[in-house]
């Protein structure tokens, strides 16, 4: 019965205010959360037979999204060239969210753990991040929006779509909004604590192994990852921070081997971080 919805080839919409979510998984769940998807595409010769396609037919079908075939052509014309799976959604974009202030709803759980990010631009390392987050019962994740990657397509690819199914905030100055947060009579009594690597480590400097800290009230874990492969968080924000934490490497490192990449290192601190799931 699919077979039925299934239209003959179509020119896709070439609204330059919607975008391509790709891979079959990011596009099953877009249908899934987005407001308003506009069309399902599956390239010629795709069909429905596959049981993991299937269930993306039935849910555009569910959701009155329009499936069609497209054309090599059409698709790099709307440069949908990195689908793999022969499935691509037309959607609007998924954004941040730009709420400025915490609800008391938020901050309810005994001991929340809100989870800031600052300045990380490649989408691998965003999406690895958002993932070991929402796997991992981070309360909120926000992140600067400028110098940063935005929430595209391949965000979502990169971790199987769990972009969608998550809530991720955006503030255009980190420093600011967490001075803000800090006033806050529900947020009186947070700690905010940044992450460094071994080689930001100084003698000056009060930097704890992540190991040693033991989260005992309502924390902001900051993380960063600045001009590509190079400096962590910003030095306005390890001004901000109560503690600093790193984790120690179990052997002597090579001289050009500095640090852990920054969506392995967040996942590390998450585990560190994660309460008992609750019911």
């Amino acid at each position: 019965w699919i077979l039925r919805h299934i239209q003959k080839e179509f020119k896709p919409n070439e609204d330059k205010h919607l975008e391509i979510v790709f891979g079959v998984a990011p596009c099953l769940l877009a249908l899934m959360q987005r407001t308003k998807p506009s069309h399902f595409f599956m390239k010629n010769g795709e069909g429905p037979q596959r049981d993991v396609v299937l269930r993306v037919c039935q849910e555009a079908v569910k959701r009155g999204v329009q499936i069609q075939r497209v054309s090599i052509k059409h698709l790099i014309r709307c440069v949908v060239v990195r689908s793999t799976r022969g499935c691509d959604l037309q959607a609007s974009p998924l954004g941040f969210i730009t709420e400025e202030k915490p609800t008391s709803h938020e901050v309810k759980n005994h001991r929340p753990l809100w989870l800031v990010l600052d300045g990380v631009q490649d989408p691998m390392n965003l999406g690895a991040i958002l993932r070991s987050a929402y796997f991992l019962g981070v309360d909120r994740t926000a992140s600067s929006i400028h110098n940063s990657c935005p929430l595209t397509p391949t965000v979502s690819k990169a971790i199987a779509g769990v972009m969608e199914v998550m809530e991720v905030f955006g503030y255009g100055n980190l420093k600011d909004m967490i001075k803000v947060w800090k006033l806050i009579p529900p947020l009186q009594g947070w700690q905010v604590v940044g992450t460094v690597g071994l080689e930001e480590c100084s003698p000056e400097s009060t930097v704890m192994p992540c190991s040693d800290f033991k989260m005992s009230r309502p924390t902001l874990l900051l993380m960063g990852k600045r001009n590509g492969e190079g400096d962590g968080l910003s030095p306005e924000l390890r001004q901000m921070c109560d503690v600093q934490l790193t984790i120690p490497p179990r052997r002597n490192l090579h001289p050009e081997v500095e640090s852990l990449n920054v969506s392995v290192a967040t996942g590390i601190h998450n585990i560190l971080f994660s309460k008992p799931v609750t019911t």
